[in-house]
């Protein structure tokens, strides 16, 4: 059998070599539009993280007998064009869920606690300057009687609410699918959400009920103070309408997802005023060594038992 693998990149200093006992097996660090054809001809298995793989370049691979998405989502992948051909799709769900959890609570404690500031304050030398002990400045606030709206409660956000509830936090949610369910937490609209919640969390997928479901006059409803942090899909928030609303109200925003990855060189959140009340990561909440380690170990299993 011969397996490749597009963008083992992705993947970082994981061990790959699993792959070696089920087959002749290429491994390409990155690969562009232009490469994927050639890279793929003749090859039974395709493992791919990102690597978009369309309905002509499944036709010119008659050998394809399996496309292995390294990740939960599968839209890189034309998945009627497979199923036409007779070519398995198989995904890794699961697999990050307690690193994206971590990680939403690093970001909205890097915000919450003005960790930037008080990191460069200490390292500037002011500190050392100061007839305090201490800095009280920039203010922060605790986790504990705040009321925390989460937008998507499936397994990664009933996480979240989970150790939000634990903190002492006053936890609720809104349905993106509107379904009705019973749930320990209580099931509230979006206006209301905006309106009431001190911090706001993202956990929804990308479709067509949360497209561009925060724009600008949603985000002006949210409390002064307020958090909000995406850590679902980007589109979910328009970006346009955050870099606008950064710097006419005191709300801060944390984002480990953009609508365009990597960030487009002249994106507007790169020139707000505000710095301070942005923190973005470049998509790396599913990325614990621990869940790169198990999304391997999935996407083998999922070779062998295919």
């Amino acid at each position: 059998m011969k397996i490749v693998l597009l963008d083992a990149l992705t993947f970082g200093e994981t061990d790959l070599s699993g792959f070696d006992s089920l087959g002749e097996v290429t491994v390409y660090q990155t690969t562009s539009p232009e490469q994927t054809q050639e890279r793929i001809l003749g090859c039974d298995v395709v493992v791919t993280n990102k690597v978009v793989i369309t309905k002509e370049s499944m036709e010119k691979t008659p050998t394809l007998k399996l496309i292995c998405v390294a990740a939960t989502g599968m839209n890189n992948v034309d998945l009627e064009s497979a199923k036409e051909m007779n070519i398995a799709v198989k995904n890794v769900a699961g697999y990050s869920t307690d690193s994206v959890i971590q990680h939403t609570f690093s970001i909205l404690f890097y915000l919450m606690g003005h960790s930037r500031y008080y990191d460069e304050y200490v390292k500037s030398g002011s500190y050392s300057k100061s007839s305090l002990f201490t800095d009280v400045s920039q203010p922060f606030f605790e986790v504990k009687g705040k009321k925390w709206g989460i937008i998507g409660l499936g397994a990664i956000g009933r996480g979240v609410a989970n150790i939000a509830s634990a903190f002492g936090a006053d936890v609720c949610y809104f349905s993106t699918s509107g379904g009705k369910r019973k749930e320990k937490y209580e099931s509230i609209s979006l206006d209301e959400m905006l309106t009431t919640c001190d911090i706001i969390t993202i956990h929804a997928p990308l479709n067509e009920k949360t497209d561009n479901l925060l724009d600008y006059e949603e985000l002006k409803k949210c409390k002064d103070g307020s958090i909000v942090l995406n850590l679902g899909r980007g589109g979910i928030i328009n970006e346009e309408a955050m870099a606008k609303i950064i710097d006419e109200k005191n709300i801060y925003f944390g984002l480990d997802v953009l609508k365009k990855e990597p960030i487009l060189e002249n994106h507007p959140l790169l020139t707000i005023k505000n710095k301070e009340n942005l923190y973005i990561t470049p998509h790396i909440a599913w990325s614990s060594v621990e869940a790169r380690d198990s999304l391997i170990e999935l996407t083998i299993e999922n070779i062998k038992n295919i």
